[in-house]
């Protein structure tokens, strides 16, 4: 058996960490190994117990979880964190990710969703709640220059499956909620998706909604 997942619970709230704890191992790959109730606490128990992966509350007397995900990383930029909370105001949405955080999810989340978040980050991708992320593209959308010059096109145009998939991916959905959209297998929506970041020239999906819609793609 695969070494498990170890797992760090940052909330100020105890009841929260221990539903959480309960939750995660009910999951044969997943331990959770230490927990913190604030920021600053949950920095000093990482250098002992560095985990996998952190799963780190926004609102925290004494630290907040943006503080501490930008600090943690300071200390230690490998680590993996994932924000779990309450709120999805714009404010915190652009701070944590903006202070390195590879994953927002909002505490609604189900079980097996947490989960398969946590080995998704694990195994070296992001993700962000569905709502979040079209936050963020609008916001990027707003924001960004057009990139598009004359004679800048897709050398390697998009297939009809890889568009409709995009128009998906536009709409915030996760590869799974793809997958049950189009009938596809799970992996192979991932790696429909791989193409279109590859064809976008785009690091991630919304860089590359962001440059289909300067393109006229979606």
């Amino acid at each position: 058996m695969s070494a498990k997942i170890k797992l760090m619970i940052v909330d100020d709230q105890r009841l929260m960490r221990d539903g959480l704890r309960t939750l995660l191992e009910l999951e044969p790959d997943l331990e959770v190994i230490t927990e913190a109730e604030n920021g600053q606490i949950a920095i000093e128990k990482y250098a002992d117990h560095p985990a996998d992966v952190v799963l780190m509350d926004i609102r925290m007397p004494e630290m907040d979880g943006v503080e501490a995900t930008r600090t943690l990383l300071k200390n230690s930029p490998n680590a993996l964190i994932i924000i779990l909370t309450t709120f999805d105001d714009d404010h915190f949405v652009f701070e944590a990710l903006g202070a390195g955080a590879l994953g927002y999810l909002l505490k609604d989340v189900s079980g097996p969703e947490l989960a398969d978040a946590i080995r998704t980050v694990f195994a070296g991708g992001a993700l962000i709640e569905p709502s979040v992320a079209r936050k963020m593209v609008a916001e990027f959308a707003r924001l960004a220059p057009n990139p598009r010059r004359a004679g800048e096109e897709i050398l390697d145009p998009l297939s009809t499956r890889e568009l409709d998939i995009l128009q998906l991916i536009g709409q915030g959905l996760t590869n799974r909620e793809i997958a049950d959209r189009t009938f596809l297998a799970e992996g192979t929506v991932k790696n429909y998706v791989s193409s279109i970041l590859s064809k976008l020239n785009a690091n991630d999906r919304t860089q590359a909604v962001v440059k289909a819609k300067d393109l006229g793609l979606i």
